[in-house]
C-alpha cells in the first residue's frame, strides 16, 4: 500500500498539470480501484457484462477528463473514483431496464402466468435512488454512505475527507444505514 503523503503528491502535482505525475500515481492506486471495482461487482449478477478492468477503465477515463477537479488527498480521491463507479453502474442498469421494458420485445400479458422478479438491475436502481433521497435530506451522511460502503474508506479517513471527527462519521453511518434500511424496505420515508 503506497503512502499516503505519496499518493497526495501526486494529486496535487496532478492537479497542478504535471502530466507525468498521472503516469506515476496510476500504478500506485490501481490495487485500490480493482479493489472497490471488485466490490462493486460482486454485487453484480454472475455473467454480467462488464468486468473490474473495464470497469476500471471506464472510472480511470472518467478521472483522466476530470483536469480541473483540485484534488486534496487520497480519500478525495478515492471518494471520486468510487462515486464514478456507482454512477457507471447505475447507468449501465437503466440501460439495461429500458431495453427490458420495451427494446422491441413484444408485450406479455400477466394471464400468461409469467412471475415478476426484481432484477438486480432495479436492485442497483433502489438503492442509487435511496442514497440520492438521503442526500437530499442530510448530504454529509449521504457522503459518508458514499465514502465507507463504495469508497471502501474507514472512519478516520472518512473523517478526513469530509473534515469531521471520527465519532460524527460513526454516528452518520449508523443513523444512514438504519434511514436507508428503513427507505429500501417501505419504498420511502414520508
Amino acid at each position: 500500500m503506497p503512502s499516503s503523503h505519496e499518493v497526495t503528491r501526486l494529486l496535487l502535482a496532478w492537479s497542478d498539470g504535471d502530466e507525468a505525475a498521472l503516469q506515476d500515481l496510476v500504478p500506485l492506486v490501481y490495487a485500490e480501484l480493482h479493489r472497490l471495482a471488485r466490490h462493486y461487482l460482486s454485487a453484480e449478477p454472475a455473467g454480467h457484462i462488464l468486468q473490474t478492468t473495464a470497469l476500471i477503465n471506464e472510472a480511470y477515463l472518467k478521472l483522466v477528463d476530470s483536469r480541473g477537479t483540485q484534488w486534496q488527498n487520497r480519500s478525495h480521491f478515492f471518494g471520486i473514483s468510487a462515486r464514478l463507479m456507482r454512477r457507471i453502474l447505475v447507468d449501465l442498469a437503466r440501460e439495461r431496464n429500458s431495453l427490458k421494458r420495451g427494446g422491441g420485445a413484444r408485450p406479455v400479458s400477466i394471464t400468461t402466468g409469467v412471475a415478476v422478479v426484481r432484477a438486480p438491475e432495479e436492485d442497483i436502481l433502489a438503492v442509487d435512488q435511496a442514497l440520492g433521497a438521503l442526500a437530499q435530506v442530510d448530504e454529509r451522511k449521504g457522503r459518508v454512505v458514499e465514502l465507507r460502503f463504495f469508497g471502501g474508506l474507514d472512519e478516520k479517513e472518512t473523517a478526513a475527507a469530509l473534515g469531521v471527527s471520527p465519532e460524527t462519521v460513526r454516528r452518520d453511518w449508523r443513523l444512514a444505514k438504519a434511514w436507508l434500511l428503513r427507505w429500501l424496505s417501505e419504498g420511502s420515508i414520508q
